[in-house]
C-alpha cells in the first residue's frame, strides 16, 4: 500500500507539472505574426549548418544584412543573432551562448546600443532573453538586463509574466503550441515593401551624454572574449542616420578600437555600398528593405572576404545543400511579399509556410 501511495503521489506531481508547463507554453507569446522579432533568438538553435561569421546586435544587423545574399556572392556562411533593441550586455552573453555551440572566425558587432547605460523596455528584454536556452549565460544575461520592476522568477516561470494573456489568445497560440515556423533567414528579417526616405527631424545637440562606462565595459568584455577564443572582431555602424548617431560617440569608438587593432566601419554616407534611399528602405530611411539588405551584404561580404580567411561553402556539398534549402525559402518569401506589396501596398507574410 505504501509503495502504491508513493507511485500515485509521484504520478500526481508529474501530471500537475505537465499541466503547468502546457499552460505556460500556451500563454507565452508565439511571435509568429505582428511582432515576429521575438522568435529570432531561439531560431538559432535550429540551424544545422556551421557559421564562420556571427552578427550581433539590434535592428542595425537583423534588418540590414542578408546572409543568403552573402552566401550566394561569396560562399560565406553567417548567422545574425539579433533582436529588438539588443543591449550590449545581451550581445555579450549571446556571444558566450553561441560559443557553447560553435566558434566563428569573425564576429560583426553593431555599436549602436552603446548609447544605453541600462535596459529601457521590459518587452525588449523578454524578446531577447526568453528565446535563449537555459544556461549560466542566460542567468547572467537576465541579471544584467532586469529593470527595477522586473523579477528573476518571472523569467524562470514566464506564466507569472504572461498569465493575463488568457483574454488575448489567438489562433497562432494554438497552431504553434508544439512548433513554430521559421520567420527569419539566418536571423535576417525580410521586408520587401518600399517607403522612400523623406528626411529626418533636426539633430539636437548631444550635450554631455557621452557613451557610458557600463556599456563600454561590456564592449571590452566582448573584445577580450574574442581575443581569448582567436575570433576576429569587427565593429560597425549601419548607414542609417536615425536614431541619431553623434561624432562624439564615433570618436569614443575609434579611441576604443585603435589601441586594440580593431576595425571600425562607420557606413554613414558610404557611397561604395550603392544605397538608394528612395528604393532601398521600407520605413523612410530607418532600416533596409530586401534590396538594401542585399547591397549591404555584398559590401560587407566583400570586406570580410578581403580581410579574413573564410571558407567558400558553395564548394561543400553538405553545407551547400542546407543553404540551398534556406535560399529556396528566401526566394519564395521574397516573391510572396513583393506580390502582396504590389497588390495591397503592404506585406503581411513572414514565416516559411506563409501563402499568398
Amino acid at each position: 500500500m505504501k509503495a502504491k501511495k508513493i507511485v500515485l503521489a509521484v504520478t500526481g506531481v508529474l501530471a500537475a507539472a505537465l499541466v503547468f508547463l502546457a499552460v505556460q507554453r500556451l500563454l507565452m507569446p508565439k511571435y509568429q505574426k505582428g511582432i515576429i522579432e521575438g522568435s529570432m533568438i531561439e531560431e538559432y538553435y535550429r540551424a544545422e549548418e556551421p557559421h564562420e561569421v556571427l552578427f550581433l546586435g539590434d535592428c542595425e544587423v537583423y534588418e540590414n544584412f542578408s546572409p543568403v545574399k552573402m552566401y550566394r556572392e561569396y560562399g560565406i556562411s553567417s548567422y545574425i543573432r539579433g533582436s529588438g533593441e539588443q543591449y550590449i550586455w545581451q550581445s555579450y552573453y549571446l556571444l558566450r551562448d553561441t560559443l557553447r555551440h560553435e566558434i566563428p572566425r569573425v564576429v560583426v558587432l553593431t555599436i549602436h546600443s552603446l548609447q544605453f547605460d541600462e535596459s529601457r523596455v521590459e518587452e525588449y528584454n523578454r524578446m531577447t532573453l526568453d528565446g535563449m536556452n537555459w544556461s549560466s549565460d542566460k542567468v547572467e544575461a537576465i541579471k544584467a538586463s532586469m529593470m527595477a520592476d522586473e523579477h528573476f522568477v518571472d523569467y524562470v516561470f514566464p506564466i507569472l509574466r504572461f498569465h493575463y494573456r488568457w483574454n488575448e489568445l489567438e489562433a497562432q497560440d494554438f497552431e504553434h503550441f508544439f512548433s513554430k515556423d521559421r520567420i527569419s533567414y539566418n536571423g535576417y528579417y525580410m521586408r520587401c515593401d518600399v517607403k522612400p526616405f523623406t528626411g529626418f527631424p533636426p539633430k539636437p545637440p548631444l550635450g554631455n551624454n557621452l557613451l557610458g562606462e557600463r556599456p563600454l565595459s561590456y564592449l571590452a568584455k566582448i573584445a577580450d572574449l574574442c581575443e581569448e577564443k582567436g575570433i576576429k572582431l569587427v565593429l560597425i555602424k549601419a548607414p542609417t542616420e536615425y536614431p541619431f548617431w553623434y561624432e562624439e560617440w564615433d570618436e569614443q569608438i575609434e579611441a576604443f578600437a585603435a589601441p586594440r587593432g580593431l576595425p571600425y566601419l562607420n557606413m554613414i554616407g558610404n557611397e561604395e555600398i550603392g544605397l538608394d534611399w528612395q528604393t532601398d528602405t521600407y520605413d523612410a530611411g530607418l532600416h533596409m528593405n530586401l534590396s538594401g539588405a542585399e547591397k549591404m551584404a555584398v559590401y560587407m561580404g566583400r570586406y570580410l572576404k578581403d580581410h579574413y580567411e573564410l571558407t567558400d561553402y558553395r564548394n561543400d556539398p553538405e553545407v551547400s545543400a542546407i543553404w540551398n534549402e534556406i535560399s529556396t525559402d528566401y526566394d519564395n518569401m521574397a516573391r510572396i511579399q513583393q506580390e502582396q506589396f504590389e497588390q495591397f501596398g503592404e506585406i503581411y507574410s513572414f514565416g516559411t509556410t506563409a501563402t499568398n
